[in-house]
């Protein structure tokens, strides 16, 4: 039997426990394809395919699967329809666990395809080097690139989970990677891999949050733009540099701005003096992160800082093409106008600052457009609310005192995950609660939902356990 486990399902059906022919498990659907990064765009609207399949009308009919896995995976999935692994095609999961292996698992059966293992693998699994990051599929579907808490990225083949060793691959994006965690999801765009660190809980010095852009062709770092000593260009010591922090932390990482190609990224907790360090910002950095073009801060900036409460705990929402919301540990959120963010250096400017749904935001926000209207819906561990954008302002359109991780919009459907257990399906438009379906509980996972198929990882990385579930719910 194929490592795959089916639990009891709440009214859900029973799906078969030993992996099955596709149509064993129901006719597959049609409906929304490929799902290759954190967000579903470069941009992370976290707003998916327009059809999936599933609708508010047959969510009755979803049956779960459980799929043991070897680790945590603490963060989400990605997906590739029909692509060949070994001599068939499949349609495939993807993952990474928290120590850093990656695995193709059948979206069809549960079963597992493909196993990558970093080396030196047993140095730390178990203990508190970790990752959260969700792998990235370069276009073509012919690579995809995962995170290992060794501070490397890997390329590994779709078609076999074999690792490319050529060129500079693997590619270490950290001298200290004991310190220095790389936590958010990768991102591509324009032939680069996109990368970001921070620090682990407790903040432990030194560290210093820094984007990394490497060519997924070459593995050669193209570009680091460091939070910290951003005088200074590649990779630094941490001990070298004279502040520590900064972290670049947020679920989304790298927003990539689609109408100028453009980078956006938060800071967490550091020193900012506006010319070399840039604690608690909102940064706007070149195609390739060569170069800082402008940047936001907070007034109370030192406030935050010396107050743990990371403004970069989540990362810019894209409302269009000038517009982006910017929330944080302290629980606002603030509308900023990105061709003039405030210079760099400056505090402040501002459009709004509004109240966010209560406690800190540590989710990545998700935006909605249809019909020429905007609605961003943002989430915490209390509560989730929808804003809607009007004549430049955000206003609240609903709230629902419900937990969430970040959520995702798909096939005109609403998914939000409760860390305590729990995946409820809300209508968009008014926050109405269509189905929840049984989840166990969790931590920074969030769902993908595309072609008929929901997939949400269970578990917390930060109990180090090396024993993790995925959910797989189908149309049956």
């Amino acid at each position: 039997m194929r490592p795959v486990f089916v639990a009891a399902l709440l009214a859900l059906g029973v799906a078969s426990a030993c992996g099955g022919s596709q149509a064993s498990q129901g006719a597959a659907v049609r409906a929304g394809g490929d799902w290759t990064r954190f967000g579903y765009d470069a941009g992370r609207h976290n707003s998916g395919p327009a059809r999936t399949g599933i609708t508010a009308a047959n969510l009755g009919r979803l049956q779960r699967q459980q799929v043991r896995l070897p680790g945590t995976v603490d963060s989400s999935p990605v997906y590739l329809r029909a692509v060949r692994v070994g001599s068939r095609k499949h349609d495939v999961f993807i993952v990474t666990t928290s120590y850093g292996k990656t695995l193709a698992l059948d979206a069809a059966s549960g079963s597992h395809l493909w196993t990558f293992t970093p080396a030196g693998y047993a140095s730390w699994a178990g203990g508190a080097r970790i990752t959260n990051a969700t792998p990235v599929v370069a276009p073509g579907r012919r690579f995809v690139y995962a995170v290992a808490p060794d501070g490397r990225i890997h390329k590994l083949r779709t078609a076999s989970g074999r690792e490319v060793r050529s060129g500079r691959w693997p590619v270490r994006i950290t001298r200290l990677p004991t310190r220095e965690k790389i936590a958010p999801a990768l991102n591509y765009a324009r032939g680069l891999v996109l990368a970001a660190t921070g620090g682990y809980i407790g903040d432990a010095p030194p560290y210093q949050g820094h984007v990394a852009a490497i060519s997924a062709q070459t593995g050669r770092i193209v570009h680091v733009w460091n939070a910290l000593c951003s005088n200074r260009h590649g990779l630094l010591e941490p001990q070298t540099c004279s502040a520590s922090g900064a972290a670049i932390w947020a679920r989304a990482g790298v927003v990539v701005d689609p109408a100028t190609g453009r980078l956006l990224v938060a800071t967490g907790n550091g020193r900012f003096d506006g010319t070399r360090n840039w604690g608690d910002s909102v940064l706007m950095l070149s195609r390739d992160a060569g170069q800082l073009l402008r940047s936001w801060t907070p007034r109370d900036q030192a406030a935050l800082e010396s107050g743990d409460v990371d403004l970069g705990s989540t990362a810019p929402a894209l409302l269009g093409s000038t517009l982006a919301a910017q929330s944080g540990k302290d629980g606002k959120v603030r509308l900023l106008r990105l061709p003039n963010l405030g210079g760099k250096g400056r505090l402040g400017g501002e459009l709004q600052t509004i109240s966010g749904p209560g406690g800190d935001v540590f989710t990545a926000m998700a935006v909605q457009r249809a019909k020429g209207s905007v609605r961003l819906f943002v989430t915490t561990f209390s509560a989730t609310w929808a804003y809607d954008l009007r004549n430049g302002r955000l206003r609240v359109a609903w709230r629902r005192p419900r937990a969430g991780t970040s959520p995702v919009l798909a096939g005109g459907l609403l998914y939000v995950y409760n860390p305590d257990g729990g995946l409820s399906v809300l209508r968009p438009a008014t926050g109405a609660l269509l189905k929840e379906l049984p989840a166990g509980s969790g931590h920074w996972n969030s769902p993908i939902v595309t072609d008929g198929r929901i997939a949400l990882p269970e578990g917390d990385a930060n109990d180090h356990r090396t024993s993790g579930v995925l959910d797989i719910y189908r149309l049956r």
